[in-house]
């Protein structure tokens, strides 16, 4: 579980960047550089409480990149600004990891100890909840989560009645950086190491658990709380799955139809609506 709890640290900030109208396809490789460089920093002999601030400290340095990005070149589309990133992120990580492409932690108490549990429950289900509760106020009961609604319902009106929205836009992608550089270390204290493949797929998992809990993808629309519950359903259901020894690739074919479903069939019912009319 504590795995799959990593991607549900993606999933907070990829709702506000999809209420945004927007996409960030780079965050699973920022899991990747984030966790290389948090590993290859304790094997240097760095200090507990450093590395975790490097690991964290990288994931907000390529969320700050995106958000430079995207507000900089406003006629890009974020999916390709982040298509990009993705790819030079994740090749830095291999530049890093040389040859073998993977480093193990040498010295790994630090990790061990944040992979803890009180009781059955590992320490990183309480991170989780604390910052899921934080993302859903901020967005519910905050002005800054009215703006995010207003930007992502209409750019240029929201610009016009005085919202800063590149500065908005900025923070956004920092923060998913940010959450990136948590995950990952949380990632790293049960991998204890990292590879090429380190956080490969959790963009699409996180943007996933946001349209099943009912964020849309044309952004403007959506509670933050029914896309906590639904990565939890994802969740169990990958656990499951997984309980009874399917193949992981079967489980990607199950999850990919029920995304689509849930994209479809809001759309068919509206469809359905306005012919009754």
């Amino acid at each position: 579980m504590p795995k799959y709890l990593t991607e549900v640290f993606l999933l907070l900030p990829m709702a506000y960047i999809l209420i945004l109208g927007e996409i960030d396809l780079s965050v699973g490789a920022t899991v990747c550089l984030s966790a290389t460089t948090a590993c290859l920093a304790g094997n240097a002999g760095v200090p507990f409480p450093v590395v975790l601030l490097i690991g964290i400290l990288t994931g907000t340095a390529c969320g700050l990149f995106n958000g430079i990005a995207v507000t900089l070149f406003t006629e890009l589309p974020s999916m390709i600004v982040t298509l990009a990133t993705m790819i030079i992120f994740r090749g830095v990580a291999e530049i890093a990891l040389g040859s073998g492409g993977s480093v193990s932690l040498k010295n790994n108490q630090g990790f061990r100890a944040m992979a803890g549990k009180i009781g059955p429950v590992p320490y990183i289900f309480f991170v989780v909840i604390i910052a899921a509760v934080i993302f859903t106020f901020l967005l519910s009961k905050t002005t800054f989560g009215r703006k995010l609604y207003a930007i992502g319902s209409n750019r240029k009106a929201s610009y016009f009645s005085g919202i800063h929205v590149q500065k908005i836009r900025l923070l956004v992608y920092s923060v998913a950086g940010m959450m990136a550089g948590i995950s990952a270390m949380f990632l790293v204290s049960v991998l204890y190491g990292a590879n090429t493949t380190t956080g490969s797929g959790f963009e699409l998992d996180a943007i996933a658990m946001a349209v099943f809990g009912g964020i849309s993808t044309a952004g403007g629309k959506g509670k933050l709380i029914g896309a906590i519950i639904s990565a939890f359903i994802i969740i169990c259901l990958r656990i499951g799955l997984g309980q009874i020894n399917m193949n992981p690739q079967v489980i990607l074919v199950i999850l990919g139809t029920l995304l689509i479903l849930a994209v479809m069939i809001p759309e068919i019912v509206k469809n359905v609506k306005r012919k009754q009319l």
